[in-house]
């Protein structure tokens, strides 16, 4: 009986431990996968997309004799870029957006009459104001790299790309001895403009240029000469996770 006894204890010893075993081993390869889905999940989320704004000093390109520009030209952009990452670290990427640009070129390159029939020619005489205002609408695309992780979102950064703008508004203004001309709506100006650009920088902070391809101004003359200006847009840029 003893014996017996003895037995169906280490029959049940035996049972005991494999059970315990068992569990082991199944808590094991669940947490294995449950590390393995969260690993992944991760990684598949892992995306660039940003909010962005950006303040430039504006310069213009290919002016005319004798004009200049005689005081801070500024810019402002504002937008949102859609991240898509083409290599397995998500170090490099394409990415494409929307945004809105505002742009102010003030200088001594006087425009007077109507939007439908502007008068252009070189300030010689003094003057309060003399600008021209432009709102845009942009489409950036861009291809990226960085050496950013999933942990970290402070990396460094060279994005660069093209960037088609349509113009949505125009104003200039002119106020001087001879008396005020605002015009709204200007046909000379080009619709479409398009550019490249390129940022760069450490986290939040970067460098950005931006260089127009083709001119701001379609039909315009001075002497029966057409006015190539072009833009040249140096500033910072800032990206918001």
């Amino acid at each position: 009986m003893k014996t017996l006894h003895k037995n169906k204890r280490l029959h049940l010893f035996f049972i005991h431990i494999l059970l315990l075993s068992g569990f082991s081993v199944y808590s094991q390869q669940d947490t294995t996968v449950l590390k393995e889905e969260t690993t992944t999940k991760i990684d598949s989320l892992y995306r660039e997309d940003q909010f962005f704004f950006s303040f430039t000093y504006n310069t213009l390109q290919n002016k005319p004799s004798r004009m200049a520009q005689n005081k801070f030209s500024t810019g402002f952009s504002v937008g949102v870029l859609r991240d898509m990452p083409i290599n397995k670290e998500r170090t490099i990427a394409f990415a494409s957006g929307l945004g809105l640009t505002y742009n102010n070129y003030i200088q001594n390159l006087s425009i007077q009459g109507s939007s439908q029939k502007a008068l252009y020619a070189i300030l010689e005489e003094q003057y309060q104001t003399n600008k021209i205002s432009q709102l845009f609408i942009d489409l950036p695309i861009e291809f990226r790299w960085r050496n950013s992780t999933y942990q970290s979102h402070k990396f460094w950064r060279v994005y660069g790309g093209v960037k088609g703008s349509y113009l949505l508004y125009d104003r200039t203004v002119f106020d001087g001895d001879s008396g005020k001309s605002i015009i709204k709506g200007n046909k000379d100006f080009n619709k479409l403009l398009y550019g490249v650009y390129v940022a760069a920088g450490y986290n939040t902070i970067n460098l950005y240029a931006y260089y127009g391809l083709n001119p701001l101004f379609a039909s315009a003359k001075i002497e029966d000469k057409n006015i190539q200006l072009k833009a040249l847009n140096v500033g910072l840029i800032f990206y918001i996770l």
